[in-house]
């Protein structure tokens, strides 16, 4: 079978050294110990179709590996799988001026297609932390968001067209590009989410915009979480927001030893507020200082600073963007659950009240976008306890956390994807009709469970 798949794409594109291995065979996830067969690097969709159907031949299962960024598990290969990585399809296809839209390749890093986009006078705005090393494939596959989903939306909200081979090794072609296509049902949005279950993401193509006018960030300091969402509705209701983010003292503790970098404010609070405004004009910064003082006045803030150039919004953005990085060495347990917006403050009391008495022993890192109603709960793994004893706990008490989500009608997963991690808490966010439905389309396009098994559905080996 090696010398099989080395004839499609060359013998120098396949892999199965121990380090290889290793390294493609696992995301930021650390609860699973990777095992694939192989990791082949195809360079063009026809090579991906000729790999899918001698998978199909094979009964091979394939795993999709972009930027292996994800929070979720769902790049791992577990079970002696062939890992697909998209690292060699990293071209630019084409820039269409008037349609403002860029045609790439599914290994595109998000960084460099924002990078063309400023060098053509436009921006992508889909951003997180990971955008130096993610990829577009793997954006759009998990429909990722990030820290400016308030102003810009998800992945989901800048994907003109895909070029996608299905499971069955069908070669498709969705949307093309178009504006307006009521042609029937929109297969691009099946594969928007459907973390690589259903077939792969090949090339996609992008809608670009108009760069934002001059953006300001506030870092503010907030001695109560639950009053992060009246600072929201303070500056929302005066200024253009286009990212309002949050986080603990604790996950500041982190960063802050992570990157050797000073502490933000002289006298420390229990919460940080992020946010980014637009600046059209002189009157925009009168109504951000408006709204600080207003939220200083309720006694929801005690301290700010306010970036005055670009380099300063840069460290600001640190002190949030680093928060990911500097924990990963310690295995955190991740929750990225959302409510809508106007739920956040109950919401949050009710799980921080469960936390707290749940996780006596355990460190708990909190941060998230609450501008958009996702919170993010990491729990630290301790030095002395096990991989699997950790995990074992977490897993008891995340199931209460899933069920105060689902009385709020919330989702168990609202950026990381479902993957491994996820896939038995579906039923809380997903009715039983709805799994169904999603297990007969994964069929359809998927007809001998090839891809990422295991992953996403829940009872599916």
């Amino acid at each position: 079978m090696l010398a099989q798949l080395r004839e499609i794409v060359g013998h120098h594109n396949v892999t199965t050294e121990a380090s290889d291995l290793e390294h493609f065979g696992q995301d930021w996830t650390r609860f699973f110990k990777p095992a694939p067969m192989a990791i082949i690097f195809p360079k063009n969709t026809e090579q991906v179709v000729q790999i899918v159907k001698l998978a199909n031949q094979q009964k091979l299962a394939l795993v999709p590996s972009g930027g292996r960024t994800g929070l979720s598990g769902g790049a791992v290969a577990e079970r002696g799988e062939l890992v697909v990585s998209f690292d060699k399809m990293n071209q630019v296809l084409s820039f269409d001026e008037t349609d403002r839209t860029v045609t790439v390749q599914a290994g595109v890093i998000t960084a460099n297609l924002q990078t063309l986009a400023m060098s053509k006078g436009l921006y992508y705005p889909v951003d997180f932390a990971s955008s130096g090393s993610s990829q577009i494939g793997g954006n759009i596959a998990t429909n990722a968001g990030g820290i400016k989903v308030l102003r810009y939306g998800l992945s989901r909200d800048w994907v003109a067209g895909l070029t996608v081979v299905t499971g069955a090794g069908e070669h498709l072609q969705l949307n093309q590009g178009l504006v307006k296509n009521a042609t029937g049902y929109d297969l691009r949005h099946l594969f928007i989410g459907s973390e690589g279950t259903l077939g792969l993401i090949t090339e996609a193509t992008i809608r670009l915009t108009r760069s934002p006018p001059t953006l300001k960030v506030v870092l503010l300091a907030v001695p109560a979480m639950t009053d992060t969402i009246s600072i929201l509705r303070t500056f929302d209701d005066r200024v253009d927001l286009s990212a309002f983010e949050f986080f603990s003292d604790q996950a500041l503790d982190h960063v802050i030893r992570h990157n050797s970098i000073p502490l933000p404010f002289a006298v420390r609070a229990s919460y940080y507020v992020l946010l980014e405004y637009e600046v059209k004009a002189t009157p925009d910064d009168v109504a951000a200082l408006d709204a600080f003082e207003s939220c200083v006045t309720a006694g929801w803030v005690v301290d700010g600073i306010v970036g005055e150039s670009e380099q300063q919004n840069r460290s600001l953005w640190k002190y949030r963007e680093s928060i990911s990085e500097s924990i990963t060495r310690h295995m955190p347990y991740k929750n990225d659950v959302a409510v809508r917006v106007s739920q956040v403050p109950g919401f949050l009391a009710q799980v921080q009240e469960k936390v707290e008495s749940a996780y006596p022993e355990f460190e708990i890192i909190w941060f998230g976008h609450i501008g958009d109603g996702n919170l993010h709960l990491n729990i630290l793994k301790p030095e002395s306890w096990s991989a699997v004893a950790f995990k074992k706990e977490c897993e008891l008490v995340s199931e209460q956390i899933m069920s105060i989500v689902a009385a709020y009608q919330g989702s168990v997963s609202a950026e990381h994807g479902v993957g491994l991690l996820k896939k038995e808490q579906l039923h809380f966010s997903r009715s039983p009709e709805e799994i169904e439905i999603m297990v007969r389309l994964k069929d359809v396009f998927d007809p001998n469970g090839i891809m990422n098994p295991g992953k996403l559905l829940p009872g599916i080996s």
